[in-house]
């Protein structure tokens, strides 16, 4: 019997600058599709719009970002990138692996925790201790 490894990965994906909203929202739809028959699940999709890139690719100065967190089988990855390369309105991919901690960090629940472990200042700044000359 063979043992699934399920992983967590987060994928940067630009897009082609000159789609329109329902064009994106179409992306999206295909790009989770890719990764369900992949035998992984969307865990979260963030669009972080259009953006200068650093340099051209294909041709294209701009991109439309978006930011894919979703777990995958470790093995089917690279087949889940190929099928990103024959995607045509996709210029550019990167899919990385998340530890634990990378994850909880994306889902927000680190700056949960940080914001409980600081408290607000009261503005009295009162020294103990010391003697002022």
């Amino acid at each position: 019997m063979r043992r699934i490894d399920l992983h967590t990965y987060q994928s940067v994906i630009i897009l082609k600058p000159d789609l329109d909203e329902p064009q994106v929202d179409q992306a999206i739809e295909k790009i989770t599709l890719l990764i369900s028959k992949s035998g992984g699940a969307v865990v979260k999709t963030e669009k972080w719009g259009k953006k200068r890139l650093a340099y051209r690719v294909q041709k294209n100065r701009f991109g439309i970002y978006l930011n894919i967190y979703h777990t995958c089988e470790s093995l089917k990855v690279s087949s889940l990138e190929n099928e990103y390369k024959l995607y045509d309105q996709l210029i550019k991919h990167m899919t990385v692996r998340l530890n634990q901690s990378e994850l909880d960090w994306a889902m927000g629940k680190a700056a949960d925790e940080a914001a409980k472990v600081i408290k607000p200042d009261d503005g009295d700044d009162d020294v103990i201790g010391e003697d002022v000359l």
